[in-house]
Parts: C-alpha cells; sequence; structure tokens
C-alpha cells in the first residue's frame, strides 16, 4: 500500500472529504472540531498506508480504534438539531473508510470495534438531542454494509496475498542462490584455467625425460609459493602484489604473506594503495626477507610489512586505513605485539 498510487489516491479522498466537510457547515456550534475530525481522518490514512510491519501494531491499531468514536462525538455534537443536511454527518464515511482498510491491514476484529463503537456514539447524541436512539442507529448502521464485505475479502484474499508474497520472497531467494552459485562456479573455473595454465608446463616438463635443472627447482618453487599465497592471502595473490612477490622471490628473497581479511571491507581505492604499498616495498627488497601481514577488521593499522635485509637490518612499516605508512620508529612502538 505504500505506493505513489496509493499516496495520490488517499490525498484525492482525503481532498473531497474535507471539501464536503467544509461546504456542508452551515449552522454549527464551531469549526474547530470539524477540523480536529479532519486531522484525525489525514492521520489514519497516513498510518494505514505508511506504518509497518503488517498486521498493524497493537499502539497503531489501538489509535485507529479510539479515532473514530472521537471524531463521531467531536462532529455529531457540533450539528444544529436537526441537521441542516445528511452531508453533515461526513465523519460516518471517513470513519468506515478507516475501519475497512483496517481489516486490508489486518485488523478486522479491531475494526468491527471502531465502527460498533461510532454508531454507539450516534446513538447517544441521537438520544441525548431528542431525536430518538434509533434514529442514531438508522442513520449509521448502514456503514456496517462495507465492513461486512471488507471483511469476507480480508479472510479470502489476504491469506492468498500472504502465499503470493511467500512464493514471491521464495522465487527471489532461490534466484540469489543460483546467482550465487552460479558465480561460484564461474570462480572456480576461473582458478582450475589460471591453475592449468600455471602448473600444466612444469607437470609436463616433470614427467618428461629431460632432467630436473635448477631453473625448473626454482620455477617448482615459485609456483609452489604463489599457492601458497592464495590460501593464505587471497587479498595479496593479485596484482600488483603477485608480480612484484614474484620478482622479489626470483632475487632469493623469502616472501610470506598473511591475511586477516582487514582490507575485504575497505574503499577499492584505499585498498587499491596499500595494496600497490606493499608492492613498492617488495620491489625494493633485494635480498633478505619480507612478513606481510593484513590485520583483522575494526583496527586502526591496517597492514604490517616486515623487511629484513642483510645489509640495512630489521625495518616495519605500518599502514593505516588510508595506506599512510608510519615511520619504522613508531610503527614499531605501536605495533609490536601485531608483529607477523
Amino acid at each position: 500500500m505504500n505506493t505513489r498510487a496509493a499516496w495520490l489516491l488517499a490525498g484525492f479522498y482525503l481532498c473531497a472529504e474535507a471539501a464536503l466537510a467544509l461546504s456542508s457547515a452551515q449552522r454549527v456550534h464551531h469549526l474547530w472540531p470539524i477540523g480536529i475530525a479532519l486531522a484525525a481522518a489525514a492521520a489514519a490514512a497516513v498510518a494505514l498506508l505508511k506504518v509497518r510491519p503488517d498486521p498493524l501494531p497493537a499502539f497503531t491499531t489501538t489509535a485507529l480504534v479510539v479515532s473514530l468514536p472521537a471524531s463521531t462525538a467531536l462532529t455529531l455534537f457540533n450539528l444544529p438539531v436537526p441537521p441542516v443536511s445528511v452531508a453533515q454527518m461526513w465523519v460516518f464515511g471517513t470513519c468506515t473508510v478507516t475501519a475497512t482498510f483496517m481489516c486490508v491491514r489486518g485488523r478486522t476484529g479491531a475494526a468491527w470495534v471502531g465502527l460498533l463503537s461510532m454508531i454507539a456514539v450516534a446513538m447517544m447524541w441521537a438520544g441525548i438531542t431528542g431525536q430518538g436512539v434509533f434514529h442514531g442507529v438508522s442513520v449509521s448502521v448502514i456503514n456496517l454494509g462495507p465492513l461486512a464485505m471488507s471483511t469476507f475479502f480480508a479472510y479470502t484474499l489476504r491469506p492468498a496475498a500472504r502465499t503470493i508474497f511467500q512464493l514471491r520472497e521464495e522465487s527471489t531467494r532461490q534466484a540469489g542462490s543460483a546467482a550465487a552459485a552460479a558465480a561460484a562456479l564461474d570462480e572456480r573455473r576461473a582458478q582450475t584455467q589460471r591453475l592449468d595454465q600455471m602448473v600444466r608446463p612444469i607437470l609436463e616438463t616433470i614427467a618428461g625425460p629431460a632432467p630436473l635443472d635448477t631453473d625448473l627447482r626454482n620455477d617448482c618453487r615459485l609456483v609452489e609459493a604463489h599457492l601458497r599465497d592464495t590460501l593464505r592471502a587471497p587479498i595479496l595473490a593479485t596484482e600488483p602484489v603477485t608480480t612484484a612477490a614474484h620478482a622479489a622471490r626470483r632475487r632469493g628473497v623469502e616472501v610470506v604473506m598473511v591475511d586477516d581479511h582487514g582490507l575485504d571491507r575497505l574503499p577499492v581505492t584505499a585498498r587499491h594503495r596499500i595494496l600497490s604499498t606493499i608492492a613498492a616495498e617488495l620491489d625494493t627488497t633485494g635480498a633478505g626477507s619480507v612478513h606481510i601481514r593484513i590485520l583483522p577488521p575494526n583496527r586502526s593499522i591496517s597492514a604490517t610489512i616486515v623487511i629484513n635485509d642483510p645489509t640495512s637490518g630489521i625495518r616495519r612499516v605500518e599502514l593505516d586505513r588510508t595506506a599512510a605508512p608510519l615511520s619504522s620508529e613508531m610503527a614499531y612502538a605501536v605495533g609490536v605485539q601485531d608483529e607477523p
């Protein structure tokens, strides 16, 4: 019900009720009760369209039920006796509309309580003003017809509508599951293809009659290291880190990478800056070892890089969430417990 068309229809309805109420306000005692009753009708329409979930919450339902006899009393006790025209009893129509849509929103019992209380107020007004209690019944009881029809439709159409919505949600879930499964299958195929391109030449060479030389052993070591990276540090097994790590290992640098998934939810630009900084550190390392760790999420420091160079000694670099590096001394003082 919370659609543009429903809001437009509610707006036209409220404008029509306001025009009817004001145009039939001849010889009424005051105008302010009419304004309050119209405001109550507008608030009820907004609640019926906007409030979630379905059925309506208890507080909203209670407010709607109370508004029906209250609006009726404000309007009827403000009228001359006898009323100038039937149009002056416009409040019966607004209360009936509110009650029928309460049935649509799953509060059928409360709708009947509200409309019966409206009829009770009409009987009280007619009795107090000397018109007779049965006159109050005769002018208001006709509104039970629309409520009876809405009750019938509520008990027949709401279960069908609920089933339709459940089927739609189930269809959406199945489509999402199918899409996720297809994406996982595509990723598995892509990984298999990359693995085939990487490993097949080496396996064919190993299976051949040629002896294993030093270059082939080095290639096997590089492939094994890359496969280990894809398992232990998937976020780092991407460019530009992959190329930089491969080149560093060819130079004899020991590269160890660990991913605790701290970059998974970072913006793409920040993640790219951090990976570029890691690749730059690998490119500048000519010997020794490099330990790279991506820290867990929600840390002030996103990544640590420890370079153990035989000539320059140990150097530690820490990168924050914006990829800004801290100085080596400061980084060591702050993050010594997070050292990989």
